[in-house]
């Protein structure tokens, strides 16, 4: 799931035509043009640029903003595909690849996907993104000196509750700073559901591995990696050192869940369940706006806020914030469409046109220098971006863990969990294995 902020077009425009202007074969007539062909800049090479992305919130919305640099750059036509949600999109993106029909631009995570992905990676550095990405933004994906990634924005999560509800149920969030204090309003809820209209307090999809084998445990993990994700990446092993603080969340959500949790997933949770007002509360991030507003505007707009997620006697009252995903460019690719990539991240994220766009319709929280962020529109972004100003934060440090840990190793052990069919202590005793295992 869960901050600042734009120079002229036209000097990018030229240097586009310049880079995608050039000799080429005449592939109709299969006969080489000759050399006044050459230099006639009327006579555009096409690059395509391939994007394979992982956000399916803001598909529409980047679709649309891609046609909108394709009207202002003649001769550059991008293709974006969307795996995500419900889909796993490091198993898309190495089938994407392993067909040989690789993207130009892709997703990395961080320094894990950066070694995973290293051969793979075009230099990034010289990029006017890269210039302008925030203090601390590049730390995940910059190696041996170079700039491997350029970040999307920044998110952060907690739990997303229902103002009216919290009123009705005569909850004051801004009290809710503590495990107690969130135990304590769980319970009034769960006591008055029948009165308030509720299923249950909560929707915990727990089939969304990355919900909970990701974001939930990087809240509990992340103390003990110092909040630093190239920490975790260097960790031989986890001692799950807030494990006993891990394991009242998860089960204060889950007793208090929709059920079954194993089958729920994040389009029940949101749009289903808490976006329709059957639950109080979910654990999500600002990302999630649009999939509530696109069910109840006014609900998105005037009733929803964010909750920290309690580290029971480490920080109590902060909500994670940190870069989601990075835009990788495939060094892969010939250098015009490598050029052509650059170009375009460097538009979307440093052009009046681009930032409008990242501000007003992806409902972006920026991770680059030149934004305004008093512009920030959702009540989740708002929400999120005053627990960074006020230092209420804990780091993402998941994206250090090794590669398939979070999802496929210790997600898959919740979910035996929270059906019964593991104890904890073997939760932590098969998920510290495996780490180990994947150090080695």
């Amino acid at each position: 799931m869960k901050a600042k902020f734009f120079p002229a077009i036209l000097s990018l425009v030229l240097l586009l035509s310049i880079a995608l202007v050039g000799c080429s074969s005449d592939t109709e007539t299969g006969t080489e043009k000759d050399d006044t062909n050459k230099d006639d800049a009327s006579k555009t090479e096409e690059v395509t640029i391939d994007i394979f992305q992982f956000k399916v919130e803001f598909k529409d919305q980047f679709e649309e903003v891609a046609k909108a640099y394709e009207a202002e750059n003649e001769g550059v036509k991008i293709n974006i595909t969307t795996v995500g949600g419900g889909e796993d999109y490091g198993a898309a993106l190495k089938s994407k690849f392993a067909s040989g029909n690789e993207p130009t631009i892709y997703n990395v995570g961080g320094p894990q996907d950066v070694q995973d992905w290293l051969d793979k990676l075009a230099d990034l550095s010289d990029t006017k993104a890269a210039g302008a990405a925030l203090s601390g933004t590049l730390e995940g994906v910059t190696k041996d000196g170079k700039v491997l990634g350029l970040p999307y924005n920044q998110e952060g999560y907690g739990f997303i509750y229902n103002k009216n509800v919290f009123e009705e149920a005569g909850i004051d969030p801004a009290s809710i700073t503590s495990y107690a204090a969130l135990e304590e309003a769980v319970k009034t809820l769960d006591s008055k559901k029948g009165d308030l209209g509720l299923d249950a307090v909560f929707a915990l999809p727990a089939k969304e591995t990355w919900v909970t084998g990701l974001h939930l445990s990087n809240v509990f993990l992340a103390p003990e990696f110092d909040q630093n994700v190239l920490t975790a990446f260097d960790k031989p092993s986890v001692e799950f050192t807030h494990g006993d603080a891990f394991k009242k969340v998860l089960d204060l959500q889950n007793d208090y869940s929709a059920q079954p949790t194993v089958s729920l997933d994040y389009s029940q949770q949101v749009e289903e369940l808490f976006s329709t007002g059957r639950v109080a509360m979910i654990q999500q991030g600002n990302w999630a706006y649009g999939s509530i507003a696109g069910i109840d505007e006014e609900l998105a707009n005037n009733g929803i806020g964010m909750l920290p997620i309690p580290v029971e006697g480490y920080k109590e009252d902060s909500v994670p914030v940190g870069v989601p995903m990075y835009w990788a460019v495939n060094s892969n690719k010939d250098q015009a469409e490598i050029d052509a990539a650059k170009s375009f991240l460097d538009w979307l994220y440093t052009s009046e046109t681009g930032k409008t766009a990242v501000l007003e319709d992806f409902k972006f929280i920026p991770a680059y220098d030149g934004f305004d962020s008093s512009k920030l529109t959702d009540p989740l972004a708002k929400d999120i971006y005053k627990y960074a100003q006020d230092g209420k934060t804990l780091a993402w440090t998941f994206m250090g863990y090794p590669t398939g840990w979070g999802q496929e190793k210790l997600g898959i052990n919740i979910q035996k969990y929270v059906s019964g069919e593991m104890k904890w202590e073997d939760l932590v005793k098969e998920s510290q294995a495996a780490w180990e295992e994947s150090r080695k």
